[in-house]
């Protein structure tokens, strides 16, 4: 991510392990984006984690990005993994395996570089608490096309708005070649102006999507799995 601010000069960056410190009314009023690649229970108080996900989020111009882990951070959390979208429950496809997504929504900007469809080699999550009602899908797992097969959706991107703030999540980002993929690095330069306002893109739920998706998972996985 510091790369990407120098490379392309668009965006400024602190870059902190400091949670306890940062994640404060005082701390957040410097800027209108912050990026979670954690995991865990941080140190942020229940008031600051309150004013940060319940005001500062919901202000205009202001948004939250989550790559990989940060679905995998705060879990018993009620309001963070309401406002995440999902927590970690598992990875079946491991960082050693490649994977095919598709995508749903190739003409939002933060997934115009990737096309209907691509192959990656990265760890995917399945997720718990996924709420297709309140996310809008944006890519996902190929069942069809991916050699571990599992009957259900698997989200892999999705954003939704929040107040007058927005909110992206991408499970990509395990491995360090993803963070040197150019279509991910443009993707992520894309998602940063989307969740800031730059850009229009639509945020609105499509929980149809989720069904689809699930429907197409039971098509392909074996029978064995599909019993479970």
């Amino acid at each position: 991510m510091l790369q990407l601010a120098k490379d392309t000069g668009e965006f400024q960056e602190t870059c902190s392990q400091n949670a306890e410190a940062d994640i404060t009314p005082d701390g957040l009023a410097k800027f209108d984006l912050v990026m979670f690649y954690t995991s865990g229970n941080l140190p942020i108080s229940g008031d600051n984690l309150d004013y940060f996900l319940n005001k500062w989020l919901h202000e205009k111009g202001h948004g939250f990005i989550g790559f990989h882990s940060a679905t995998d951070t705060l879990k018993d959390d009620e309001l963070y993994r309401g406002i995440v979208g999902g927590t970690f429950n598992g990875h079946p496809w491991g960082a050693g395996g490649r994977v095919t997504i598709a995508v749903h929504d190739p003409s939002h900007p933060t997934m115009s570089a990737f096309g209907s469809s691509f192959e990656i080699q990265d760890e995917i999550y399945q997720y718990n608490h996924w709420e297709p009602t309140k996310c809008r899908v944006l890519m996902s797992l190929d069942m069809e096309k991916t050699k571990v097969k599992r009957p259900y959706h698997v989200p892999v991107a999705w954003c939704k708005q929040v107040g007058k703030g927005r909110v992206f999540v991408n499970n990509l980002g395990h491995r360090e070649e993803t963070w040197r993929n150019e279509s991910f690095l443009r993707s992520t330069l894309a998602a940063i102006h989307w969740a800031v306002g730059n850009s229009t893109g639509d945020a609105t739920p499509n929980p149809d999507v989720s069904a689809a998706q699930d429907q197409h998972s039971k098509q392909f996985a074996t029978p064995s799995i599909a019993a479970k």
